[in-house]
């Protein structure tokens, strides 16, 4: 999950002040300091950790916060909105040419992911509704070419190359006419990177620039770098005057530094996640949902329009029906799941329902999606009546389906049990959409503590 490690320390801090009631002046600095090491242990800058600091400090014990009926909910609110002015405060959108084509460069260092990014980035905008052309800019690396062409292939997008003969300033030109003349409305030029920023590179991508005149400029850097990625990003923004950054591999247990440093280092703002390897593990980047996430609030609305974009709206209607009238089955169970891994990697999904996001603490579920064909198998050697009603599958059932999916009657108890524990979870989140309305609290989970 995206800075799972820092959104533990923090959410424990929190937790801890939470617990005092009311709070002295000497609990907040305590619990900041405790934010000040959390934060440098992920890896930012410590300018910005500093400055963040200061400026939570100040807006906590200088406006009655103290003094207040909810004092730690006041202080993890101050946290939160500093968290989101940190990442860039709001949503930052592509500067779309008001004619089109739209020129996009990708510009990083080699082994950022530019060439997957770039390939992400077109899904992401064609999903939107425009038509994208994929540009083959790369001439350095070996089969930089053909890894876009692949990633075209698959996504069923055009790519345009002109070889490794020509400069990428002809091939972006050259680029830029064959859209215009095939009615594409977005340009996006993979270009090459290098083990470290030199001269040739800066002066190739200058030259791309002063022939296209791009109207964004995204940097793509790997999260996992550390504060070695926000010195990139300052060395091409004072270079190239970056647009914004791409920000890769944020899915995986980082630090986190670098999210969290380069809009304040740079002044760039983060415009898109990658969260994933899949070709639509890309998503739009809001600072303030980001926030929710590592303070353990979820992002529900991320959620929602994941959800929008991968069920389908007849299933959920029939399955919210069944949990209303009390009638989940085994078989709504592998729906379910089989819908919900259409979503991305479980722990991501599971972190975006507010106070999930500490996944330690789901002490009752534990499923690994790579097992999925195995719950398949052994639901599907039950009867329809024990599908129905699992409660009637006793030891010699339990044996018989262990020998019919070719599992143990231990994996057969362990999918009884996690069926069990999903249909009050899922009972409880029938009417989440009418709680949120209704500005009501959220419904306690029957795992969650």
């Amino acid at each position: 999950m995206v800075f799972s490690s820092l959104a533990e320390r923090l959410q424990e801090t929190f937790k801890k002040l939470k617990n005092k009631g009311s709070l002295k002046e000497a609990d907040v600095t305590e619990a900041l300091r405790e934010v000040r090491v959390a934060l440098l242990e992920a890896d930012v800058n410590f300018k910005v950790v500093k400055d963040f600091v200061n400026k939570v400090k100040e807006k906590a014990i200088g406006q009655d916060i103290l003094s207040s009926l909810t004092p730690a909910q006041q202080v993890i609110k101050i946290v939160h909105q500093e968290l989101t002015e940190l990442m860039g405060g709001e949503q930052s959108k592509i500067n779309m040419a008001p004619k089109p084509p739209t020129i996009i460069m990708m510009v990083g260092l080699h082994g950022a992911g530019k060439t997957t990014t770039s390939a992400k980035l077109a899904n992401l905008l064609r999903k939107q509704g425009r038509r994208p052309l994929l540009v083959a800019g790369d001439i350095h690396r070996p089969a930089a070419i053909k890894q876009l062409q692949v990633l075209g292939e698959q996504l069923n997008l055009p790519v345009f190359s002109m070889g490794d003969k020509q400069s990428p300033a002809t091939i972006a030109k050259a680029a830029l006419e064959n859209a215009i003349n095939s009615g594409r409305d977005v340009v996006i030029i993979d270009t090459a990177g290098r083990l470290h920023i030199d001269e040739a590179l800066m002066d190739e991508l200058e030259a791309v620039i002063n022939a296209v005149e791009p109207n964004e400029i995204l940097l793509v850097i790997d999260a996992m770098t550390g504060q070695d990625a926000v010195n990139v990003a300052k060395t091409f923004n004072e270079r190239l005057q970056l647009n914004g950054v791409v920000m890769t591999k944020l899915d995986g247990d980082t630090r986190g530094g670098a999210a969290l440093s380069v809009k304040a280092v740079t002044g760039c703002p983060i415009k898109f996640a990658g969260v994933g390897e899949k070709l639509d593990a890309l998503e739009i980047f809001h600072p303030n949902r980001m926030a929710d996430r590592i303070l353990g609030m979820g992002d529900v609305l991320t959620l929602i329009e994941k959800a929008q974009e991968n069920f389908d709206a007849e299933q959920v209607a029939k399955l919210n029906k069944k949990l209303r009238s009390l009638e989940f089955t085994l078989d709504d169970f592998l729906e379910q799941l089989q819908q919900v891994k259409k979503l991305g990697p479980l722990e991501q999904v599971l972190g975006m329902f507010p106070g999930m996001g500490g996944l330690k603490k789901l002490k009752n579920i534990e499923f690994d999606e790579k097992e999925l064909v195995y719950v398949e198998a052994i639901i599907k050697s039950m009867t329809l009546k024990e599908r129905e009603h699992p409660e009637i599958i006793n030891g010699s059932r339990r044996r018989r389906i262990a020998r019919g999916s070719g599992t143990s009657v231990q994996e057969v108890n362990r999918l009884l049990k996690q069926f069990d524990q999903t249909k009050k979870m899922m009972k409880q989140f029938a009417d989440l959409d009418k709680n949120i309305k209704k500005g009501g609290k959220l419904p306690k989970l029957p795992f969650f503590h």
